[in-house]
């Protein structure tokens, strides 16, 4: 696919903007997949792959229907689809996947209603949606630590390990710059809010020993990798000396990004994801090229692949999930800067310093 300048491939990006209209429920929520489970991060990444592409009204009825499940105490109930093994091609969800309220989750909608905010101007979105998005946060930074790490989830009776994980707070970390930005578009008071920023910078960058203390290490995982360069917790040659760090582990040439360390499976989404975390770090020349590789991962249809097990050349798992077509589209605007939102995930929009 060729990226213009100033412009979205519209016509190659197409199959992905059907894939997650074809999706969307008559309630406007967007699953995973075909009969799949719903969480609120994967549901906001896929209305914001909408509004970019100019399908306003299905974004804005998935933020509708956001809001409308939006628990009184600023949550939201998600669920994990059921993994599935590796001979396998289908996730096989049983109806028995753990309900969680997962602080990642429950912060990212931040991130979208100002992305929102950016493509349409719109303040009466903005304002509308400042109850939903403080009643969030306040929620997710009551589970931060005297330490700056924010726990996993809520402590449920199906949650009840008191966790962190890197990936999950370095997304939260994004979505606290996207709600500052947000209050003080608004005249809100947010310094408790960059104050917890910077505390959970603080212990990304400096105490390695507060995350995956009850479980294994999740730094076989590439998000771990480049999700604190994604989200700006570092930048400048810090970014890049962390991505070259391990690039070689987990990036396949001509490829794509590996999900799992070892692995002979490359993911869309996290490629693309991975396209973001490079264009933030000042090297857009590997940014444009993972992106030129990600297209060989298409369906007939011209929806992405989840992803594709290079050992025996096939899709793996034999979905195309909304979030992953939704990362294609961001990709894309990212690369060619074609809409006002295109640097939100690149850039960081806060006059502060790590």
């Amino acid at each position: 696919m060729a990226v213009l300048p100033g412009a979205l491939d519209k016509a190659t990006l197409q199959g992905a903007v059907n894939r997650i209209l074809a999706l969307q429920r008559a309630d406007g929520t967007i699953p995973w997949y075909d009969a799949g489970v719903w969480d609120p991060w994967n549901h906001c990444h896929a209305a914001m792959g909408l509004a970019v592409i100019g399908e306003r009204a299905a974004a804005e009825r998935a933020y509708s229907a956001l809001a409308a499940r939006q628990n009184p105490d600023g949550s939201w109930w998600a669920q994990y689809g059921a993994a599935v093994p590796l001979d396998g091609n289908r996730y096989q969800g049983n109806g028995e996947e753990p309900w969680v309220r997962d602080t990642n989750y429950c912060a990212y909608p931040a991130a979208a209603v100002l992305h929102h905010y950016l493509l349409t101007e719109d303040m009466g979105f903005l304002r509308s949606y400042w109850p939903m998005v403080e009643r969030a946060i306040t929620f997710v930074l009551q589970y931060q630590s005297e330490h700056g790490e924010i726990r996993w989830s809520a402590p449920d009776p199906g949650t009840p390990q008191d966790d962190a994980l890197v990936t999950g707070c370095s997304s939260i970390y994004k979505s606290l710059e996207c709600a500052i930005r947000i209050a003080e578009l608004l005249d809100h008071d947010a310094s408790a809010w960059r104050s917890a920023r910077r505390r959970l910078g603080e212990a990304l960058r400096d105490k390695p020993e507060r995350f995956d203390r009850q479980w294994e290490k999740k730094d076989y995982f590439s998000m771990d990798w480049y999700y604190p360069v994604l989200s700006g917790v570092y930048r400048d040659g810090a970014a890049r000396a962390r991505i070259d760090a391990r690039w070689g582990e987990f990036v396949a040439e001509g490829r794509g990004c590996r999900c799992v360390l070892q692995q002979p499976w490359v993911t869309i989404a996290e490629s693309c994801e991975l396209v973001l975390a490079l264009l933030g770090a000042g090297m857009k020349e590997r940014a444009q090229a993972l992106w030129s590789w990600q297209h060989q991962w298409r369906a007939p249809c011209g929806a992405y692949w989840m992803g594709w097990q290079f050992e025996e050349d096939v899709p793996w798992p034999h979905e195309q999930p909304a979030w992953t077509n939704a990362a294609v589209i961001l990709a894309a605007d990212a690369l060619s800067a074609a809409t006002p939102a295109s640097r939100l995930m690149t850039e960081v929009g806060l006059d502060d310093t790590p």
